[in-house]
């Protein structure tokens, strides 16, 4: 059996296991968080390195990118060094290939109609294929990483100045504390809302999960929430605050879906292959040989899970 372990600097509260088998390959899936202590995640990846198939990255980014410009965050990267046996990513791949799918997907099945919808993706630069293909379609769009990044409340509505803005601040944001700019260990439990009026005015809520969680406001009344992992109970949490529908582009394993870097891990323990050796294409293509889709749950009437089609139907 194959085995892919998600180390996270996220709540130790959202860890799970469950053993699936894909693509005719039993695959035991793990993860573990580590509230936000760098040194247990390094002492975990050291203890585990060769013992496993393949390593996910949570709770942080690897690399963010910029069009076609990445940039490595020293300290991940720092964190990552005892893994000189197996390899790991970081959910780049699918960013780039899966979430740009699941927006086509949703706009050209009518399932969400873009092109009459305004859109809040919290942050941008760890979803360069996601914020791509919103701004192609959504009819407006607002992309947060300077007011849920950076604490300023100022809104960028063109992909063009976002790229241009990208370009100037990713080569130092990722020399900072990860912490400084994304919620990790017990912060990923806590809501403090921040700029409410930015979520009110948008019909969809895109981008990640612990940025959304961490920012939103109490009512979320008749939106729709796009993100790339749900938990039972954090389904539950908008279900509460009013979500009339949740989309999250990973698919359900035992019930639930999981983060981005366990999913892109499942994927190169399957290609026998080395991650550096795998392409956007290859990813999307595989993708489809799977029929992977987007896991689309309604709560507003008796059909939680909708959507059997596969993503290139």
């Amino acid at each position: 059996m194959k085995r892919v372990v998600s180390i996270s600097l996220g709540t130790s509260k959202r860890d799970k296991s469950a053993v699936t088998t894909i693509g005719g390959e039993e695959i035991r899936i793990e993860r573990i968080g580590t509230d936000g202590d760098k040194r247990r995640f390094a002492r975990l990846v050291a203890e585990l390195d060769g013992r496993v198939d393949c390593f996910g990255v949570g709770g942080t980014d690897a690399y963010l990118h910029a069009g076609t410009r990445r940039y490595a965050f020293r300290e991940t990267l720092r964190l990552m060094e005892g893994a000189r046996a197996t390899p790991w990513v970081d959910g780049s791949g699918l960013k780039h290939t899966l979430e740009r799918e699941t927006v086509r997907y949703l706009d050209e099945k009518g399932i969400v109609p873009f092109g009459n919808i305004a859109v809040l993706l919290v942050a941008a630069v760890d979803r360069f294929g996601m914020a791509e293909a919103l701004a192609a379609r959504a009819r407006s769009i607002v992309f947060g990483d300077l007011i849920y990044g950076l604490g300023i409340p100022v809104p960028i509505r063109s992909w063009r100045t976002l790229q241009v803005l990208a370009r100037i601040a990713l080569p130092l944001v990722v020399r900072v504390p990860i912490e400084w700019l994304y919620p990790t260990g017990a912060k990923q439990e806590q809501t403090v809302p921040r700029f409410p009026r930015f979520f009110e005015r948008a019909d969809v809520v895109a981008g990640d999960w612990h940025i959304i969680r961490r920012n939103m406001p109490e009512r979320l009344d008749g939106k729709v929430v796009l993100t790339q992992s749900s938990r039972a109970a954090e389904v539950e949490l908008l279900k509460r605050r009013g979500v009339r529908m949740l989309v999250t582009t990973t698919p359900e394993i035992a019930g639930e879906a999981f983060a981005t870097n366990v999913m892109e891990a499942v994927l190169v323990v399957l290609s026998g292959r080395r991650p550096d050796e795998l392409t956007p294409e290859w990813y999307l293509g595989r993708l489809r040989d799977l029929g992977w889709r987007p896991s689309i749950r309604r709560f507003d009437d008796s059909q939680p899970v909708l959507n059997s089609d596969p993503l290139h139907s």
